[in-house]
């Protein structure tokens, strides 16, 4: 198990600082005490950021950079070991997306997009594990992820499409360190829905405007996670419900899922009134406006995901989850206990009672006795007795004559 620093103790990297999920992330590493080297593209949003957190407690370097170019990504490693003496932390959090369908989407585009999306962060995890290697210390690469990185989606495929790419990246570069006994915690983050500019910045080829509907999450509880992974060895941290939902769901009924999609997801990533941006107006090529932590969504925000804080506190969790599991089992228990409690035996059925003597067999049935059966007054004269009359013999000869014949008993008649 790898080490890592107190979070107020580390040099934490991080690209895509100037708005949305890297925004937060670093006002949030900042006040925790940590340094913090800001990367984007947007030099004039950088600079203003950087400001901000010098001029309160914090401690921070903006060095522009577009994490699409490899060289940009080395000179940023540079920056930060020449300013600080090391970096302890890289969160690979700079992304962009394109809305449209496949067809319709240039190849140019899904090419741009990639280089940003897989690219940076295939340059930023090769430049931090090349200086973890160097000092042979403890240290963390954060790379940010997504819920289509684990199940694909329609309108959104390129993006999609360089997620599962990152996914695929993250977990066999975390095999190859652990292989080597390197001791570098390697995390993968699953947003759901996160509420920042993140659709703002997209290039659009729809009619509406991209935008999140249902459950969205702040960008807090995608910085919690990360922030977290940063001083907490983590494999995956899941950021919603809907996040894991996806994987699970995903994994076990595939089909289902791309039947559930197909009826909801077209009409779920566009506004219901707003139309789109212009095609241009996007920071796929250049960058984006800055400083801004959410979007423009048209569902319900939650501050935080308890399954982030599920997957922080696990023992916790656990222990939460039995004793919920033990009040229920009392209360069930409690409401059958006024019942009477019916022994194994009372299932059984009864056999039929046997009569020990003559007398207790009874005459009759329950109910009224027959007329002929009830007693008859006094001073009722007792009726007379019929006279016996010899029974006839049996004519059961051939000829209708009487022939004696043997029961089995052996007694011979007629």
């Amino acid at each position: 198990m790898v080490s890592l620093k107190p979070l107020a103790e580390q040099v934490v990297v991080i690209t895509g600082a100037s708005s949305g999920i890297g925004l937060v992330t670093a006002r949030m590493a900042a006040r925790a005490g940590a340094k913090v080297v800001l990367a984007a593209r947007n030099v004039e949003a950088l600079k203003s950021l950087e400001d901000e957190i010098n001029g309160g407690r914090g401690e921070a370097y903006a060095v522009p950079t577009n994490v699409g170019d490899e060289y940009d990504v080395e000179r940023l490693a540079q920056a930060a070991i020449q300013r600080f003496g090391r970096f302890d932390t890289w969160v690979n959090n700079a992304g962009i997306s394109i809305f449209g369908r496949i067809m319709d989407v240039s190849t140019k585009d899904m090419r741009r997009m990639f280089e940003t999306n897989f690219w940076g962060v295939v340059y930023g995890s090769r430049a931090a594990a090349k200086h973890f290697a160097e000092r042979r210390e403890p240290g963390a690469i954060i790379n940010v992820g997504s819920f289509f990185g684990d199940r694909a989606t329609p309108v959104q495929s390129t993006y999609s499409a360089s997620k599962f790419a990152l996914h695929g990246f993250t977990d066999a570069l975390r095999m190859e360190l652990e292989a080597d006994g390197m001791p570098v915690s390697v995390t993968l983050i699953h947003p759901g829905r996160i509420d920042t500019p993140y659709n703002e910045h997209a290039r659009s080829y729809m009619k509406r405007q991209p935008a999140h509907h249902g459950m969205i999450y702040a960008p807090e509880a995608v910085a919690d996670a990360i922030l977290f992974a940063a001083s907490h060895p983590k494999r995956d941290m899941f950021v919603g419900s809907q996040a894991k939902m996806a994987a699970v769901i995903g994994g076990i009924a595939p089909r289902l899922t791309d039947w559930i999609m197909e009826r909801i997801m077209f009409r779920n990533q566009v506004s219901a009134t707003r139309p789109s941006r212009g095609r241009e107006d996007n920071a796929l090529y250049e960058p984006g406006y800055g400083l801004h932590e959410r979007g423009t969504h048209e569902g319900f925000v939650r501050g935080r995901s308890l399954y982030v804080q599920a997957t922080k506190r696990p023992l916790v969790t656990a222990l939460a989850l039995l004793g919920a599991g033990l009040a229920a089992g009392a209360v069930m228990r409690s409401r059958g206990s006024g019942r009477p409690r019916r022994r194994a035996q009372d299932w059984q059925p009864h056999p039929a009672r046997v009569a020990e003597r003559h007398s207790d067999v009874p005459l009759h049935k329950s109910g009224p006795r027959p007329e002929s059966e009830r007693p008859m007054p006094a001073n009722t004269p007792a009726p007379a007795e019929k006279e016996a009359r010899p029974l006839a013999p049996r004519r059961n000869g051939p000829d209708g004559s009487a022939v004696a014949t043997t029961s089995p008993t052996g007694v011979s008649h007629f």
